[in-house]
């Protein structure tokens, strides 16, 4: 007897301390009255501006620090601004309304860059085009903030000599390894309610986290995971049923029955352990950024535990002093579309380097007109930044130069791959975590 009671005492679950810092995505009590989207690049451009000054005086300390329309023709000088990136292929929606009346079908690319793009730098004083080999157009997308160093030349153009990105923002110091192995998994696009949902492949990730699968050792691990997270597109309702006509009653199940699928699996999940939830551009949420939390009435049977968080996408949650931060996808499938890089984890680093989740909103990326504030700036370095509703999972730990240490982890959907993922938050090692249903 004795025996079974420490065995069953060894497989008590694991916890974390969780605190859930979402605040400043949240809106609560703005209100759009009419407002422009100016009002977010230039609470964009000045917070970036006196991050990059402390910087050059390390950087070039002997070069003034210029207006655009300070500038003097032949004189080496520093100017910050907000990046605009030109490109000949953006889709217009004057062009999207003319296509729609066109016979003939226009081919979509995977992405809108050619080789005529090219970039201009704006501040309050004016713009002016950047021109030298040291800038290549590929590697930067509208909205942001960098310092460059060059000259005016005869044609009116800014040649840059060189540039300086923020770099990674201060990171607040991680606790010093424990001797505890404490997990937290993350899954996203389960997509219920589509053709290609697995509803038995997800009852083995759930029965799994749960500790219902596997042998001893299997429960074991299952018993230290702390937190699971759904970083976004956790279900799929006809668009069918979004055209502006009443649903027909015959059609109110087809309408209800994902939700009502997922809070069944969601529900098994929160009677176990903690489950964060964020919404996606395909879940019954606000379109733009900041995502709004799924609204508890969607979840009768999960909403009723406390250990069911709905959050924000972004999300940013703290556990046991890690840092975390992450969105359901949409920051880096945006950057996808208007700039180019090896692999998805390389948009990632990129967004940290230029201290923005979401560098591309407004401009292609839709978000709420902010007018006193650019939620999406990074003040302080994540510990773990993690995308969802990718293609493949994908992980990286990146060194910055000021000691700090970030897992950059990419989420793949769930619903193709049968991918979760687990990070140990003793180490931040991660590993995948796949699941089949085939014989």
């Amino acid at each position: 007897m004795a025996d079974s009671e420490m065995g069953e005492a060894t497989l008590e679950r694991k916890l974390a301390v969780y605190r859930n810092l979402d605040e400043r995505f949240v809106i609560r009590e703005e209100k759009y009255k009419g407002q422009q989207f100016s009002h977010i690049y230039f609470m964009r451009l000045h917070h970036m501006r006196s991050q990059l000054q402390s910087l050059i005086p390390k950087w070039k300390p002997h070069l003034p620090v210029n207006t655009v329309l300070g500038l003097e023709e032949g004189k080496e000088c520093i100017i910050v601004g907000t990046l605009y990136k030109h490109m000949k292929l953006k889709p217009s929606i004057l062009d999207e309304y003319s296509k729609e009346r066109s016979a003939i079908p226009l081919v979509k690319p995977h992405n809108f860059m050619s080789t005529d793009d090219h970039l201009i730098l704006e501040d309050e004083s004016g713009r002016v085009k950047l021109a030298g080999p040291m800038l290549a157009p590929s590697a930067f997308v509208t909205g942001i903030v960098i310092a460059v160093h060059g000259k005016e030349t005869s044609e009116g153009d800014f040649f840059v000599e060189d540039f300086l990105e923020a770099g990674l923002a201060p990171q607040v110091d991680r606790p010093l390894d424990s001797r505890e192995d404490k997990f937290v998994a993350f899954v996203s696009g389960l997509s219920v309610g589509t053709n290609a949902f697995n509803p038995l492949q997800f009852q083995l990730l759930v029965d799994h986290v749960t500790g219902h699968l596997g042998d001893e050792n299997e429960q074991r691990i299952s018993s230290k995971i702390v937190q699971l997270v759904i970083a976004g597109n956790s279900m799929h309702i006809s668009h069918g049923f979004f055209s502006g006509q009443t649903v027909a009653p015959k059609d109110h199940a087809k309408l209800t029955e994902p939700i009502r699928e997922l809070d069944i699996f969601l529900t098994q999940l929160v009677a176990a352990l903690p489950v964060d939830i964020m919404p996606g551009c395909n879940d019954p949420a606000n379109y733009s950024l900041p995502q709004q939390p799924l609204h508890r009435c969607l979840f009768a049977g999960a909403s009723a535990y406390n250990t069911f968080v709905s959050c924000t996408n972004p999300h940013h949650f703290e556990l046991d002093n890690v840092q975390f931060v992450g969105t359901s996808g949409q920051n880096i499938d945006d950057l996808y579309k208007y700039s180019d890089a090896k692999d998805k984890i390389e948009f990632m680093e990129r967004t940290l380097r230029w201290r923005h989740l979401a560098p591309t909103a407004p401009n292609t990326l839709g978000c709420y007109p902010y007018v006193d504030k650019d939620p999406f700036l990074i003040e302080s370095c994540p510990h773990v930044y993690f995308v969802g509703n990718q293609e493949k999972y994908e992980t990286r730990l990146l060194q910055g130069p000021d000691k700090q240490l970030v897992r950059l982890i990419s989420i793949p959907r769930f619903c193709e791959t049968g991918v979760a993922v687990m990070l140990n938050l003793r180490n931040l090692e991660c590993h995948a975590l796949s699941f089949s249903t085939n014989l």
